[in-house]
């Protein structure tokens, strides 16, 4: 009795509450021990068990005939047609990236990319999102130096091109980065692979590296707050080794196409326990483990070690029955550690052996089921006071021209080409459009016509300051920027990126983005086919709780029939004839140009009209396809006005611009309105363009010109205007992260 005291007073240990510890001895009716307390904590951990965002998932819309498999896999699976579907997911790994920048990138990429194969799909893309504090820290020079390193170390190493992403930078995430990781794998429809252990009898393989103590107890050093101490968790950081993962991908995806396998899963989070008690779940069966039989690198290790060690580069793999031996010699001759370790068992129990004694005994249900809590959500009243804040006292500043390089030179909006430079973006041959030259990477289906887009999004203030408003804007800009690459949006992926869920403000945050992803994702037709959560991305500092700005990245999939019919942003000659699409608004809320010239994060976040984003969505999707432009660019962060700049840079040829409208200046420039992109038609096909668009309800306007040497931008109403040759532009543009990164 004295021992089950203990462990309940050690609850917190093993990532349990004092109540949770109740609920799982109320639920076996008998004392558990150590190692059963320590496994159920890491499956009941936010980031296995989804204890706080799983009853909210509900919402999201997960079907629909684009989907082969959505959420409760290791991946999402969408048709692309042709007999072709692409695998994607996103997940993160911010708490081992804070403490061990260069392996906690790393083993990021390498755990996404065995997601994605696990599928029986080949990788063939990587995107990364990526957010930091202050540039001109040294904490965050280190973090994005690291970062940089272990993403570009891993997806070279292996040879998977890394195509896109987003870095974004901002106070809130001085001490707690986010690194959030997309991958796609591309698969014919028939080499579908599925997390199942199939029938009783059924042997259980282990493959891959040998178990060390490396990435110990990461489960639940994901799911707490970051602190003083968070240093000393470097065992929760794996260590990831590219060439063996190569090995590892070959050997599994050569196992799935020759029919050989009945179920695969990745060890991920919480190891060997989480992968094995997962396939059995889905399942609903049983499984005998002996763990004595898993190859260890390190002398003397415990069973708590081997089934919690996060290790990287294996998988577990369940043969079919009857094709062992042919499993097993097609695994050895890529020298890959191989090992029976279990059997699938007609019982309904988690059970582990260690040198013939059982150790832990728990069903199978308890484990994947954690315990869901419903907190209370209130609304944050000082973000609410910002939201609100009247802004009719700001001043329109005289000098546009210093605003315009001003925002072209802040760490968010400026050229990221000195960190997605250090990728290798070619590899595989596949990579249509790169990094840099438009909103979406796109990438080829040799033997095909086709082309695949995608693109991760999120804008972080729009979220803080309207986390309904904010979360669907960061799907809008997702389909947005694949349809401005001439792709058709098929489906999202998500990473919800939030602070502590026991505080009322956060946990209003979340229930609310997911309501806006949900709206969204309905009325883009773009169902969620999976993603992660990593809840507890807040600090201490100086005896506050800083939380990060909430952060729902969106990974978004988009298909294209025929690749070569494509658009980058960059203006493509001097004869062209420049349209936006949506509207001029007189919006200057919850925008770059706020905070970083007037030192407001305040305001209404601009509108979204889901209907009006569809429209001007297909708009572009079709003059593309109808070969009616090859130039297309959405405005987000920084307005209209950077937009341009970052076209006329792109292109390295000006633009003549002239805007009738009442509306204030720093509105029509630097306002951040929703649903709009920016386009160059050929001078001749004006008319079939515009005929196009009204035909389609899309609202546009022709704005200017291709042409010259510099962008010139007049307001008439307003009496203003800018000028700013090229290089002064590029200038701004380049330099700035370069600067500072080397």
């Amino acid at each position: 009795m004295t021992l089950v005291k203990d462990l309940r007073d050690q609850a917190a240990t093993f990532g349990l509450t004092v109540e949770e510890f109740d609920n799982l001895e109320s639920r076996t009716k008998r004392p558990v021990n150590a190692l059963e307390a320590a496994i159920v904590g890491a499956m009941w951990s936010e980031h296995c068990g989804y204890k706080n965002s799983r009853p909210l998932f509900k919402v999201f819309p997960t079907t629909g005939p684009q989907v082969l498999q959505g959420p409760g896999e290791n991946a999402g699976v969408v048709d692309i047609g042709e007999g072709y579907a692409v695998a994607f997911k996103m997940e993160s790994h911010n708490h081992p990236s804070a403490v061990e920048p260069v392996q906690g990138a790393a083993t990021g990429v390498g755990g996404i990319l065995r997601d994605i194969f696990a599928m029986g799909a080949r990788p063939f893309a990587v995107l990364d999102s990526l957010r930091f504090g202050d540039l001109n820290s040294k904490r965050t020079q280190f973090l994005v130096h690291g970062v940089v390193e272990g993403i570009s170390h891993y997806g070279n190493a292996i040879g998977v091109p890394t195509v896109g992403g987003e870095v974004t930078f901002h106070p809130s995430y001085q001490e707690n980065p986010l690194v959030n990781v997309m991958a796609l794998g591309l698969m014919k429809h028939e080499d579908l692979a599925k997390g199942t252990m199939g029938a009783v009898g059924n042997k259980i393989i282990y493959v891959g590296s040998k178990t060390g103590r490396d990435g110990l107890g990461g489960a639940v050093f994901a799911s707490a707050d970051l602190s003083d101490a968070s240093s000393e968790d470097r065992p929760a950081v794996q260590v990831g080794d590219p060439f063996m993962e190569k090995l590892l991908l070959e050997a599994t995806i050569e196992a799935i196409h020759a029919g050989l396998v009945a179920g695969v899963q990745d060890m991920g989070a919480a190891g060997l326990v989480s992968s094995t008690c997962e396939m059995a779940y889905r399942a609903k069966l049983g499984v005998n483990i002996y763990l004595d039989k898993v190859p260890t690198r390190e002398e003397g290790m415990v069973p708590m070690e081997l089934v919690l060690s996060e290790s990287q580069e294996r998988m577990v793999l369940v043969p079919v029955p009857g094709k062992e031996q042919e499993l097993f010699d097609l695994l050895s001759k890529w020298e890959l550690d191989v090992v029976e370790i279990g059997e699938v068992a007609e019982h309904d129990t988690y059970r582990l052996y260690w040198h013939g004694e059982v150790v832990c005994d728990l069903p199978v249900d308890l484990l994947n089921e954690a315990p869901t809590y419903t907190r209370e959500g209130v609304e944050s009243e000082e973000i609410k006071a910002k939201r609100e804040k009247d802004l009719s006292g700001v001043a329109v500043p005289e000098n546009l021209e210093e605003v315009l390089l001003t925002l072209l030179s802040h760490p968010s909006i400026a050229s990221k080409r000195a960190i997605f430079e250090r990728y290798d973006h070619q590899v595989m041959t596949n990579t249509v459009v790169v990094p840099g030259a438009a909103d979406a990477a796109v990438l080829r289906i040799k033997g095909t016509s086709k082309g695949v887009a995608a693109s991760s999004d999120c804008n972080p203030r729009f979220v803080y300051l309207d986390p309904y408003v904010g979360a669907a804007s960061a799907v809008a800009e997702a389909a947005r920027n694949v349809a401005c690459v001439g792709a058709t949006p098929l489906a999202i992926t998500d990473n919800l990126n939030f602070g502590n869920p026991h505080r009322p403000e956060v946990y209003f945050q979340l229930v609310q983005a997911t309501k806006g992803i949900a709206d969204a994702c309905r009325a883009l037709n773009t169902p969620v086919t999976g993603g992660n959560v990593s809840l507890y991305n807040q600090y201490n500092e100086e005896g506050r709780t800083v939380a990060i700005h909430p952060t729902p990245t969106i990974g978004l999939v988009g298909v294209l029939p025929d690749v070569t019919k494509n658009a980058t942003m960059k203006f493509q000659s001097q004869a062209q004839s420049v349209y936006l699409l949506g509207n001029l608004t007189d919006e200057i809320g919850a925008s770059q140009y706020l905070e970083t010239i007037h030192g407001l994060e305040a305001g209404q976040v601009p509108v979204l009209n889901l209907d009006l984003e569809k429209r001007v969505q297909q708009g572009i999707i079709e003059l593309i396809r109808s070969d009616l432009t090859r130039t297309a660019h959405d405005t987000s962060e920084g307005g209209l006005a950077i937009a341009l700049a970052e076209m006329v840079i792109a292109g390295q040829v000006g633009a003549t611009i002239q805007i009738d409208s009442d509306l204030r200046s720093d509105a029509i420039l630097f306002g951040e309105a929703q649903s709009r992109i920016i386009t160059a038609v050929p001078v001749g096909k004006e008319e079939a363009a515009e005929k196009l668009l009204k035909d389609l309800n899309v609202p546009f306007t022709r704005i200017g010109f291709v042409g010259g040497d510099k962008l010139a931008i007049s307001l008439s109403k307003q009496g203003q205007h800018l000028s700013l040759d090229i290089p002064t532009l590029t200038k701004a543009f380049e330099e700035p992260i370069r600067a500072v990164l080397g």
